[in-house]
C-alpha cells in the first residue's frame, strides 16, 4: 500500500487519540487533527494543523479530510449523549468517498461480533458485561461495523482490551478470533496503526489487539 502523506485524526485528544497523536509526530507524519471546542491544544508542531469543530458535523469532517489520504478515528463516547459511534462513522465514510480517500483505521471494543470469532469465555463474558451495563453504546458500535464491513474503503477497525495510558512500548500481539489479553498499552496501540497505514494485512478486517 501507498505511504501516506497527511493523515486526518479524530479523537486525538482522547485517552488513545494522545498518544496516537506523540507516534504519528515520532513518525515525522504529518498530521490534521480535529479538536473540539472544549478542549484546547497547545502545540507549535508544524507537522499539525488543528481544526476546531464536532466530529458529528458532516462538513466539519469534509474540511479535516481535505487534502489527507488516510483517516485514523479513535473517536470516544461523549458522556451523557446518545450514541455517536456510527453516525459519526457513516458521516466519515460519506465524507472520505466524496474525496477519493480510501484508508481508514478505526478504533472500538471487544463487544463487536464478526463472523471470523471464536471468542473464549473472558471475551464473551466482556461482551456481554458490557450489553448489560452500555446497552446503547454496545449496540451502536456493531452497528459501526456493519457499516464500515458494507463500505468499498480499505478500513481496519481495532478491537481493544482495557487501554493503559503509557509511554511504553511492548510488543502488540494480534487475533482475528479472541482477544489475546487484558491490557494494551496506547502507545503500543499507536505505534501499530501507523503500521497498518502502509500495510494490507488486515484491509477489512477487525482484528483483536493486546500487549504481548
Amino acid at each position: 500500500m501507498q505511504l501516506h502523506t497527511k493523515v486526518a485524526v479524530i479523537g486525538g485528544t482522547g485517552k488513545a487519540g494522545k498518544y496516537l497523536v506523540k507516534q504519528l509526530l515520532a513518525h515525522h507524519i504529518p498530521i490534521k487533527l480535529l479538536q473540539h471546542q472544549s478542549v484546547t491544544v497547545h502545540t507549535d508542531n508544524p507537522l499539525i494543523e488543528i481544526l476546531e469543530g464536532d466530529a458529528r458535523d458532516y462538513d466539519v469532517l469534509l474540511n479535516l479530510l481535505a487534502g489527507c489520504t488516510a483517516v485514523i478515528s479513535t473517536v470516544g463516547q461523549p458522556a451523557g449523549e446518545p450514541p455517536v459511534f456510527s453516525d459519526v462513522s457513516a458521516k466519515i465514510l460519506k465524507a472520505m468517498d466524496r474525496l477519493g480517500i480510501k484508508r481508514y483505521i478505526g478504533t472500538t471494543g471487544l463487544n463487536v461480533d464478526t463472523p471470523s470469532d471464536s471468542k473464549g469465555p473472558k471475551t464473551k463474558f466482556g461482551t456481554e458485561w458490557m450489553y448489560q451495563n452500555y446497552p446503547k453504546t454496545t449496540a451502536d458500535k456493531q452497528v459501526e461495523y456493519e457499516l464500515l464491513a458494507a463500505s468499498n474503503l480499505d478500513w481496519t477497525l481495532v478491537r481493544l482490551p482495557m487501554i493503559q495510558q503509557t509511554d511504553d512500548l511492548p510488543d502488540v500481539i494480534t487475533s482475528l478470533q479472541d482477544c489475546p489479553g487484558d491490557y494494551i498499552s496506547a502507545s503500543s496501540l499507536g505505534k501499530w496503526m501507523i503500521t497498518q497505514l502502509s500495510s494490507d494485512e488486515f484491509l477489512r478486517q477487525a482484528p483483536f489487539v493486546a500487549d504481548k
